[in-house]
């Protein structure tokens, strides 16, 4: 009962926070207001969120409460795969995001001022393309599980509470789990870079405000580096409970599925999509004017 009313709140509370900030900028877009160019990956990281909070929450909360094996081998391949995509697509927006952010505080001049330029123009085509690259990558995943019913050989049988399928084995099993973890490992590597670099940044901007004894309020107020710590601290959240969840996910799949392995699993790969609107909300001070603005008022001067 305690972990059911776990996932059942950590679902209902993300689903709440990010259907807020959908909701939030679509109206926004459509009454004309001004966006910033990383605002359209915050609305499609929140959609990724809902679809993986859907996929994985529903499922799992109604496993702890005692309905067990509910989907058949269709609706296991379809609920998998669903969260897969929205798992690669938070993983790859995140990625994005970062880069993007590395680009708008580098250092001004004549080759980084043509980039930043054309960063701001492909921020929806290549959107787009991530979405499509998850799609179709993750095809994978229904394509290889097969129904425990329907083979008689004794092979290892993956068990998620709500549905069940057989493991690939040898070969097959090796291509599957390369193909799908590397492009993982290189956004978790770009991301690593780019935040790097960001830190190094404003360390930088930090000393030289110290040099030249400007206070510490104006650096504080700096929308940009707002903007980078709010991804900074997104970033961080997400790669922290990604990488336990991959430990635990590779123990459970070579050495023992144990029941409470798999509700930790669960609850944090529903962490980030959970905790993530608050985090935006919390520390991007745009997203209180942006609701002042959609209110038709003036933003407070502690929201500024």
């Amino acid at each position: 009962m305690i972990l059911s009313l776990v996932f059942f709140s950590q679902t209902g509370i993300g689903l709440l926070g990010n259907s807020f900030l959908i909701i939030l900028f679509i109206f926004l877009f459509l009454s004309g207001h001004r966006l910033r160019p990383i605002d359209p990956i915050f609305t499609q990281l929140a959609l990724g969120n809902c679809v993986a909070l859907l996929s994985k929450g529903i499922p799992q909360t109604m496993v702890t409460l005692g309905i067990k094996n509910f989907l058949d081998i269709t609706g296991c391949k379809i609920t998998l795969y669903l969260h897969r995509v929205a798992r690669g697509l938070s993983l790859t927006l995140t990625c994005f995001l970062s880069g993007f952010q590395a680009i708008t505080i580098s250092p001004n001049n004549s080759s980084s001022v043509a980039l930043k330029v054309r960063a701001q123009k492909y921020i929806i085509p290549l959107s787009l393309l991530c979405w499509s690259f998850h799609v179709f990558l993750n095809i994978f995943i229904p394509l290889g599980m097969i129904d425990p019913k329907r083979s008689s050989n004794i092979t290892k049988i993956q068990h998620y509470g709500y549905c069940s399928h057989l493991l690939p084995s040898g070969f097959r099993a090796s291509l599957y789990a390369f193909i799908l973890s590397f492009p993982d490992a290189v956004c978790v590597g770009l991301m690593l870079l780019a935040n790097g670099y960001m830190v190094f940044l404003l360390y930088k901007h930090h000393k030289q405000v110290e040099q030249i004894h400007i206070s510490s309020v104006s650096t504080q107020g700096s929308p940009e580096t707002k903007a980078t710590r709010t991804i900074f601290l997104l970033v961080s959240t997400f790669v922290s409970s990604y990488s336990i969840n991959c430990l635990l996910t590779a123990y459970m799949a070579f050495m023992e599925s144990l029941p409470w392995l798999v509700h930790t699993s669960t609850f944090l790969s529903l962490f980030f999509p959970a905790i993530s609107p608050y985090v935006l909300v919390s520390s991007d001070s745009h997203v209180p004017k942006y609701c002042y603005a959609l209110c038709g008022r003036k933003p407070s001067p502690s929201a500024r």
